[in-house]
This record gives C-alpha cells, structure tokens and sequence, in this order.
C-alpha cells in the first residue's frame, strides 16, 4: 500500500538519527570530539544533500541514509523547545529581571547593527534593497540551541560570557516575530504601513505571553499538586511533557516562537517546589531530541556550494564570523565585561542561526530572494554554525590566555588568613561593604572582606585595607575566607542574580550561619527570604525610613521617640516581608513529600 511506504520511509529516517545519536556519537565522544559535531556530521553525511543524494544510482543508501528531513524535522523542534525549557527552569522572574539591561540593551543594539552591517555589504554584492535588508536580519541571528548547549555542556551559563550570550540570544527570539511579519508584508507588497503591522504583531506577541503566563500561575502549580498526590511516576512525567509541549503549541499558535513559549512556562515553574523534580523528567528527552536537532542542521548543508564557490563561500563564512565577532566583542567591553567574557561571547555568537533557514526560506517563497543567492546563503550559514563548538572552544582557550597574561598585581595574590579564627565574612567592598567594614571595626568585631573586582581590591590593598580577590560564589573560595567557621556571611554587592547564588552556596555549606544581605526593594527582600537569608534590607525601604527620620527631626519633634518609632516600623516591614516568605516556604514544605516520591 502506498501509505504503508510512506510510513516506512518515515520510521526508516528517524531509525538513522537515531542510529546516529546511539552508535556514530559515543564513537566520536570517545575520541573527544563534540557531540555536537558529531550529530552535525552525521547530518551532512547521511542526509539528502549528502550519500543521500546518490541513493538513486545505489539503491542501497535508501536504507542508510534521509530521504526526507521533514519525517525528522518536526520532532527534532521539540529538541530547541526542551533546552529553552530547562534554561528557564533554571532561572526565574527575579533573576531575569536583573538582565533586563543586557537584554534589552545589549541584544537590541547587537541585532540592530549587525543587520546594518551585513545588509549593507548583501547590497552591496549585488541584492536588492528588500533583499539586503532580510538578509542582515537573518544573519545577524545566531543559534541559540548550539550556543546554549556548548556552554551548559561546559557549565558556562553562569559565567559572564554565559549571561551576556543569553541575554542576546533571548532578544534574538523576541526580534523573531517582527522580523517575520516584515518579511510577509514586504513579500505581499500591499501598500499597507510596515511599521503598523510591525507594531501590532509586537501587541499580538505581548497580549500571547500575558495570556500563557496568566494560565500558567493559574494552572500550573495545581495541576502538577494533583499529579504528585497520586504518586504515579508516569503520570508525572505525562503531565510534564504536556506542560511543556502546551505551553509551546500554545506559543506557536499566537506567532511566536514555539522555543519562546516553553522558555516561559520553565520561569513559571522554576520558583514551585516541583522544579528539581521536572528538570531530572525531562532531561533525557531534551538530549535525544535535541540531538536530532543538530542532525537536522547537519543535513541542511549543501557540500556542492563549496565545490561550486570554492573560495568565496569560505571567504564569506570567515569575513560573516569575524565582522559579528568583532561587533559583538566591542558591544561587550562597552556593557563593561571583562575582555576575556567579551572575546568568548563573540566566538560564540558570531556564526548565524538556525532562523535564517526559516527567514530565507520564507522570503524565497515571497520572491524576495533569488534561490542563487539564499542557496550561498544558507551554505555559509549552515558552515558558520557547524563551527561553533571549535569556535566555543577557541574562546575559551584565548580567554585562559588571556588571564594568564594579563599582568596581576601582587596583592591579588595575597590568600585568606587560614589560622582557623571565627570570622564575619563581607561580601563586596564598595560603598556599602566600607561603610559596613568600618562599623564592624569599630565594634572590634573580625571579619574578612572579599570583592571580584582586581582594581579594586589591588586600590584597596595599598591603602592598608585587608580586602582578598575573590568570587564569592565560588564555594571553594567561601571554603577559604573561613565560612565553615563565620559567624555571619554579609552580602553588600548589589548584582541580585549574583546575590542570589552566594546565598545559596553559603546556606548549603552552612545550614545555621547568620546570612544579612542587600535587596533591591521590598520584592527582592522577600525573594531572599525564601531562599535562606536571615535578614534582608531593602534599599528603597531602609531609604524611606531614614527620609521620614529627618523630616520628623527637622519639624521639631523629639530625636528619641522619633528613632524609636522608625526601629518599630522596621520590625514591622521585616516581620511583613518575612511573613511572606514564611508562608512560601511552609508551602513548599508541605509539598516535600509529595515530590520526593517521583
């Protein structure tokens, strides 16, 4: 029958990515190459534009090599879907908030002149205007399912390069809608503003994600309470893979990336108690799926462009990485990231992504770009992309070097004291972190400061000051200014995203220390209480109170009672903000045993 052989060919495809992901890779892994690489290869090797291409004159190949990367296509989506899914389980709304201005600040300008950029030099080798312009939009788009998988796999997300190649490639998916809408108003040419349909599909995409993270606080946790009371580990995972899935059929159907759905449910979902329990669900999918991913991407590059432009096409992928590179390197230093995170985020983002396979090919069906020119296109594209993890690896190889030349000063090397002494440990040594030095010298009480940056703690150092260079979420450095002894960690830096993982390093090496640290505001006091801190102090409170105690002052009241009711509205917004937490935390207490049955 005739579907019969359709269904064949289908289930014989997915047979040879899945061969690939079990026989080809571990092979390569165990000689050290990239995973990543070895799906790639597999993809450009078995795939219709490789040995797949000559299975008419061998009908052999039929059975080795993809007829159709559509019978594998739309299942290996779900693999970019999975991973942006796990990321924002990872993160949450909090922490996502403190990166507001790299992405929004940083990505914006990233996307804005590297499309300048590459569509200036599409025109002028010979595209058209509405040509160029699509072309330095595609381009200037880089993979964000290699990109994020090389870090994590290198466990670099939360390293400064890490953060900045999120944040960018975060507003790289946001840009996606806009960018398609563009390029159907331009393909169907009818005279209506371009701005408008671009300004009411960016309403469309904000009205869609208000509505998904509206169902989602509505549904999600009670629905997952439900699941775990039955105690039934497939049901379990059942309702995790319909969560995730949901989320981004349901993201897809508004226009907006599916990817970008899924990344929102994983924030919804990463402050409830189920969070470990999904992330552990779900990773063995996110791997075979996104394996899959990568062998699609493989199986879209056409090895007969090289042979046909076997100087310019290699010469366009080194000058398209290089110009990208150098753009986003100079982006970098100006947000103020070192030169080692700035060169590693560009070698990262450089390459384009898998958009432009989407982008391209929607404006070739348009008819805005000729098939000679997105065929060279899409080659140099695929070619930039099956060099990322060589580039990942290059980046941090220059990075180490980097530091290694760069000339350290002698009192970066001075070590904690290691005499066994209980001491409070100071976190951060600007303006607050001095102010709260001198008070604690002041009580005679010890401590040891720390501070990450080198120029500062080298300034500081020549002063006379006893300030050690350091990372403070780093556990072994915590291990080594004595936390196992501290009576108190006190965390002044302002950075919350940093803030929130020195408390949790700190609360899991010291269940009983006295943790106190900054907050932002009374949200951010109240996210700190639940995540461990003994006492939070916000910024915008402590500020108004301190306000209210010189009005008061300077209207004639008494300095005592005035000072007494300020200590009093205090304890009440502490005890406000603690309340909260409280009642969070004995939520997810209650919930405990539920999870640890799964």
């Amino acid at each position: 029958m005739p579907g019969t052989g359709i269904m064949i060919n289908a289930y014989s495809d997915a047979l040879i990515a899945l061969g690939t992901a079990g026989v080809v890779v571990p092979l390569l892994h165990r000689w050290r190459v990239s995973p990543v690489l070895g799906y790639l290869a597999g993809g450009v090797v078995l795939g219709p534009l490789g040995l797949g291409s000559f299975k008419d004159a061998v009908p052999l190949l039929r059975w080795v090599t993809v007829g159709d990367v559509s019978n594998v296509g739309q299942i290996a989506q779900l693999g970019v879907v999975f991973l942006l899914f796990l990321i924002g389980l990872e993160l949450s709304v909090q922490r996502l908030l403190t990166m507001r201005r790299t992405v929004f600040g940083l990505g914006a300008l990233q996307v804005v002149l590297s499309a300048a950029a590459l569509g200036a030099c599409a025109y002028g080798l010979g595209s058209g205007g509405r040509a160029s312009l699509i072309i330095g939009l595609c381009l200037a788009m880089s993979s964000t399912a290699i990109v994020l998988e090389v870090l994590s796999g290198h466990r670099r997300l939360t390293s400064a390069a890490g953060r900045a190649s999120f944040s960018v490639l975060l507003l790289q998916d946001l840009a996606i809608v806009p960018i398609l809408l563009l390029i159907s108003i331009l393909g169907e040419d009818h005279g209506g503003s371009v701005l408008a349909g671009v300004a009411t599909a960016l309403v469309q995409a904000a009205i869609a994600v208000l509505l998904i993270v509206g169902l989602g606080r509505w549904l999600l946790r009670p629905l997952l309470r439900m699941v775990a009371r039955l105690q039934a580990r497939d049901l379990f995972v059942a309702a995790n893979l319909f969560l995730v899935v949901g989320a981004a059929v349901a993201a897809g159907a508004a226009g907006l990336s599916m990817a970008l759905g899924a990344f929102v449910a994983g924030l919804l979902l990463a402050e409830t108690e189920y969070r470990k329990a999904i992330a552990t669900t779900i990773e063995p999918f996110k791997g075979i799926l996104l394996g899959m991913f990568f062998f699609t991407v493989g199986m879209s590059v056409d090895v007969r462009e090289l042979a046909h432009a076997p100087l310019l096409l290699p010469a366009a992928v080194g000058g398209l990485v290089a110009g990208k590179a150098v753009l986003l390197v100079g982006l970098t230093r100006l947000f103020r990231l070192p030169w080692p995170a700035a060169i590693e985020t560009g070698l990262l983002l450089g390459p384009c992504g898998e958009f432009a396979f989407v982008g391209i090919g929607l404006a070739t069906a348009h008819g805005l770009v000729s098939g000679g020119h997105a065929r060279f296109v899409l080659a140099a594209t695929s070619l930039s992309m099956a060099a990322i993890p060589l580039l990942g690896r290059a980046g941090r190889r220059i990075s180490a070097r980097f530091e290694r030349r760069r000339p350290h000063a002698p009192e970066l090397a001075v070590l904690p004291p290691a005499d066994g002494e209980a001491r409070a440990i100071v976190v951060g040594h600007g303006r607050v972190g001095q102010v709260v030095s001198a008070m604690l010298e002041r009580h005679h009480t010890p401590f040891i400061a720390t501070d990450r940056d080198p120029d500062a703690v080298t300034a500081y150092r020549r002063r006379g000051r006893e300030v050690y260079y350091g990372d403070a979420t780093d556990p072994a450095f915590l291990k080594s200014c004595g936390l196992m002894q501290a009576p108190a960690v006190i965390v002044t830096i302002h950075d919350q995203a940093a803030i929130d993982d020195i408390v949790r390093v700190a609360r899991e090496l010291r269940p009983d220390v006295l943790i106190v640290s900054r907050a932002r505001d009374a949200a951010h006091a109240r996210h700190l209480y639940a995540i461990g801190v003994s006492d939070a102090v916000p910024e915008t409170i402590e500020a108004s109170l301190q306000l209210s105690e010189a009005a008061l002052v300077g209207l004639g009241l008494p300095v005592g009672p005035v000072i007494a009711s300020i200590h009093e509205q205090r304890d009440a917004f502490r005890r406000q903000l603690q309340d909260v937490a409280g009642r969070a935390g004995r939520t997810t207490t209650r919930s405990i045993r539920a999870k640890t049955t799964l």
